[in-house]
C-alpha cells in the first residue's frame, strides 16, 4: 500500500472495515466526495466526544494562560484535501487508496497542528510531535462489492513525545474507532447501489 511507503514502522494504528456492496470505483468516488465533518456531526457520540475534548482543551488552555483554538473547517473532503496546511493529500492511486495526513502533538488537553507541505512529512523528525499517516484503501470483495478500509497509523518523533502519545492513545483509541466507523457509515450510505453492508472493526492498537 501506499501507507506502507509513508510510515512503514509506527507507535500506534486503528484499523476499521466495511463491506459495501457496489464496485471499488463507485465507492472510492463517493470516499473522496465525502464530507468528515459531516459524518462526525451525523453521531450523537461522537458530537459528544468533541464537546467533551472541546471543553478539557479550554481548561487546559485557561490553565496556561492560553488562546483557544476554535475549529475552521466547515467541511473536510479528500478530494479538496491541500498539499499544504495541517491535514494534507499524501498520495493516491485511484480507485484502490487515498492517503493523507497530519503533524502535531493532540495529548496533555491540547491540540496543535503543524503547518506542513506533504513532501515534507515522511522527513519530519522535529522533537515533541507525532505524525499521523491514514489512508482508505479498497478492494475487490466478491462480485460488486467493496471491502473498504480506514486505517491510522501513528508516529512519535522522539521518546518523550511516544511516550506522552501512548498515555493519550490508550485512553483515545476506542473513541477514535467510533471517528472512522462513522465516516465508513456515510460513505456507504452515500454510495450509489449501496446494499445490506457488514461492519467489522479490528482493535489495531499496540
Amino acid at each position: 500500500m501506499l501507507l506502507d511507503d509513508l510510515m512503514p514502522a509506527f507507535h500506534a494504528t486503528r484499523i476499521e472495515h466495511r463491506v459495501i456492496d457496489s464496485s471499488p470505483a463507485d465507492v472510492y468516488e463517493t470516499a473522496i466526495h465525502a464530507d468528515f465533518v459531516d459524518a462526525m456531526r451525523r453521531s450523537r457520540i461522537v458530537r459528544g466526544m468533541f464537546s467533551l475534548r472541546a471543553a478539557v482543551e479550554r481548561v487546559a488552555a485557561t490553565a496556561q494562560r492560553a488562546p483557544v483554538a476554535n475549529p475552521s473547517e466547515a467541511t473536510l473532503r479528500l478530494a479538496e484535501m491541500p498539499e499544504h496546511g495541517d491535514w494534507v493529500r499524501l498520495a493516491e492511486d485511484p480507485p484502490n487508496e487515498f492517503a493523507f495526513g497530519v503533524i502535531g502533538r493532540f495529548w496533555a488537553g491540547e491540540t496543535a497542528f503543524e503547518q506542513i507541505d506533504a513532501s515534507a512529512f515522511t522527513s519530519f523528525d522535529t522533537p515533541g510531535y507525532a505524525k499521523i499517516a491514514a489512508n482508505l484503501s479498497l478492494r475487490s470483495y466478491g462480485e460488486q462489492r467493496t471491502l473498504l478500509s480506514y486505517e491510522a497509523r501513528t508516529q512519535a518523533t522522539d521518546d518523550a513525545a511516544r511516550r506522552a502519545f501512548l498515555r493519550y492513545w490508550t485512553v483515545a483509541s476506542p473513541g477514535v474507532g467510533v471517528v472512522m466507523r462513522s465516516l465508513l457509515a456515510l460513505i456507504a450510505e452515500q454510495t450509489p447501489h449501496a446494499g445490506a453492508q457488514q461492519t467489522k472493526s479490528l482493535p489495531g492498537a499496540r
